[in-house]
């Protein structure tokens, strides 16, 4: 097993390769305004789970992620040198939504008040 910092380094090169990767995908379903918000690797390096947001994106999104996940998986392994290269799980993450809502909200709020 890695140790905490071992996978902390890892977790920073992934989401590090993954961003520069992600836009070259050709999959329609991934448009240019996926980014990556958070990447959890397991202490054994087996399995890397990938939080991505995007503004309007959804159930389209994370099909095309999983359709992605070969290629790259794939450029992960060119660039990482670990002995095995994670496999890619990707998590669609609400929170950057949820916090625009939220200010919209509160924006609301402050506008009634005055």
């Amino acid at each position: 097993m890695a140790s905490q910092n071992r996978v902390g380094q890892i977790n920073g090169e992934i989401l590090r390769v993954l961003s520069d990767r992600l836009p070259k995908c050709k999959d329609p379903r991934i448009n240019g305004l996926v980014s990556i918000v958070r990447v959890d690797t397991t202490g054994d390096l087996s399995l890397c789970r990938v939080y991505v947001s995007s503004l309007g994106g959804g159930t389209d999104m994370a099909k095309g992620l999983k359709s992605a996940s070969g290629y790259l998986r794939r450029e992960l392994g060119k660039e990482l040198q670990l002995r095995h290269t994670p496999e890619l799980e990707f998590i669609v993450d609400h929170s950057i939504e949820e916090g625009s809502r939220i200010l919209e909200k509160i924006r609301e709020l402050d506008i009634r008040d005055e």
